[in-house]
């Protein structure tokens, strides 16, 4: 499966520039991947306390996604700031369990695919640090999306440095896990280190997507994207603040074969989520 991986600078709280600009970077992946993974709230930055700039199911992040997505024949994955209780979709189902609160935000995580149904993955764990838990809510569910026959787990930003939340469980739940992350270059050390341990202990392959360049609030951002294959070999090849788009192409025959000679779950400890 080719991942395409787009590392770039989001205009801060400026969702006409964002678009514009995601429209030519996935128009120029026509014909060149099955996925496109783009930061986290790439609409708008990592605006926490600006709800004015959130949107529901049809509104115009969302469709615009749609139309690229149908156009060029590729599924696109990000987040982006949703209302409270807008699960619905105009003309198109939405796969996964998304949150019910009545008056908070949601860090909406999603894959939408060509011609097909919107599947979403709330953002788990939230950065209090940050203030997001104040006006955000918490998924309450993991939610596993299937592409093109490859199961694919989500994580959004923060979720990264919990491993409970992203464990690979009943045998293996997914074969890709995507990262979309706003993560500043003051904790790059630690987005490194968590990426190289959730693709080791999944036993997985990996493609963690940040952004590059200046927010509103003074932080810097210097990206450090990369796709680990089962050897921890980085895929993307990104330089340090670079900005720019690398497609990987994830062997998925392989991956499994690689499960088979080295079944690491069948050692593992059993859990439940409870809440």
């Amino acid at each position: 499966m080719r991942i395409a991986l787009l590392q770039y600078p989001i205009a801060w709280a400026d969702k006409a520039t964002n678009l514009r600009l995601t429209e030519e970077r996935i128009a120029a992946l026509a014909g060149k991947a099955d996925v496109a993974v783009l930061p986290e709230m790439f609409a708008t930055g990592f605006c926490t306390d600006h709800p004015e700039l959130a949107e529901n199911m049809d509104g115009e992040i969302v469709t615009t996604l749609q139309r690229l997505a149908d156009q060029y024949e590729i599924a696109i994955v990000g987040s982006f700031i949703c209302l409270p209780i807008t699960n619905s979709l105009s003309g198109r189902p939405i796969g996964g369990t998304p949150s019910n609160s009545q008056t908070k935000l949601v860090n909406r995580g999603f894959m939408v695919v060509s011609h097909g149904e919107v599947q979403i993955q709330d953002k788990r764990h939230l950065y209090a640090h940050g203030g997001e838990d104040k006006f955000f809510e918490q998924a309450s569910e993991r939610n596993t999306f299937e592409y093109k026959g490859v199961k694919i787990q989500l994580l959004v930003c923060y979720d990264l440095r919990f491993p409970v939340w992203a464990r690979n469980r009943s045998g293996y739940d997914y074969d890709i896990l995507l990262v979309v992350a706003n993560w500043p270059d003051i904790r790059i050390q630690y987005w490194d280190a968590l990426i190289a341990a959730r693709a080791t202990e999944n036993q997985c392959y990996i493609a963690a997507v940040n952004c590059v360049g200046d927010d509103g609030m003074g932080l810097h951002y210097n990206g450090h994207s990369v796709a680990y294959n089962t050897r921890l070999e980085d895929m993307a090849g990104f330089a340090d603040n670079e900005e720019g788009t690398r497609i990987v192409d994830f062997d998925i025959p392989a991956l499994h074969h690689f499960r088979e000679v080295l079944p690491l779950w069948k050692d593992r400890d059993n859990f439940e989520i409870i809440v």
